[in-house]
């Protein structure tokens, strides 16, 4: 680590600051160039902190950066992680408020439940699917703290990868009899189609997601409790939206997922 914990301290709070104003800030690397992986996740861990002491709960774990092409592209082994809060849970088809958020976009994603705990450091796809309790359909609202959605690795990670809602509806089904390399996935913005994967966009199969998830979190001193909820990143592109856009995610064999966007300014 390079930085110091008063100004791993400091950063936490101008990054939750700006989450819960809702006013955006510059990328902290250009300030920080010295901020290492560690720091950034220091960071982040502060962020946590910040919310657990005024009674926020960590309700779930997130993935990002989980395709292999864009691991190669930014020059990293292994996806990157954050938390999700209580507050950023809401119900399928809910009315998200546009104003709580900077420039939301929204990406589909398949979410595991555990029924056993995981523990790294040798997490692999048979250990994660024997410990999954059932598989759900899961929409994630990204919402990045820096302005012009413009940031490197290392401040995203610091941002909590960006997180701020999520939602999960359809089906929860157990995993056994899956094809989740295959599973498709259809996303329409207003009655549009604009993007379609196959649960192998995420790292060749989205069980490994959570058992990279494992192996990281032991590196910290951590694992995966019975009963986490993870999401395990992006299958489609990342889609803005604005208010009074409307979006429907439909998964084979796990149902859909629905979500508006709507201004509450009068």
């Amino acid at each position: 680590m390079n930085l110091t914990q008063v100004t791993i301290d400091a950063l936490a709070e101008r990054l939750e600051n700006a989450e819960l104003q809702r006013e955006a800030v510059c990328m902290i690397t250009e300030e920080f160039p010295e901020m290492d992986w560690e720091d950034a996740y220091a960071i982040q861990g502060a962020i946590r902190q910040r919310k657990a002491l005024r009674g926020g709960r960590v309700v779930g774990w997130k993935m990002g950066l989980t395709s292999f092409a864009k691991m190669k592209q930014m020059g990293v082994n292994d996806p990157v992680y954050g938390f999700l809060t209580d507050y950023g849970a809401c119900l399928n088809g809910t009315a998200i408020d546009s104003d709580s958020l900077i420039h939301p976009k929204v990406e589909a994603e398949i979410g595991f439940v555990l029924k056993h705990a995981l523990r790294g450091p040798d997490c692999d796809i048979a250990k994660v699917l024997a410990a999954t309790d059932f598989i759900v359909p899961a929409v994630e609202v990204i919402d990045s703290r820096y302005k012009d959605f413009r940031f490197d690795l290392k401040s995203v990670i610091a941002d909590n990868t960006s997180a701020a809602r999520f939602v999960i509806g359809g089906n929860a089904r157990s995993p056994e009899g899956l094809d989740l390399e295959c599973l498709g996935v259809v996303l329409e913005k207003n009655g549009q189609l604009v993007a379609t994967a196959a649960g192998a966009a995420v790292l060749g199969h989205p069980a490994r997601s959570v058992a990279m998830l494992a192996n990281m979190l032991h590196t910290r001193g951590g694992h995966l409790p019975a009963g986490a909820f993870i999401m395990t990143g992006g299958l489609t592109e990342a889609v803005a939206v604005q208010p009074g856009d409307q979006i429907n995610v439909r998964y084979q064999y796990l149902g859909s997922v629905s979500l508006r966007f709507q201004s509450n300014r009068a």
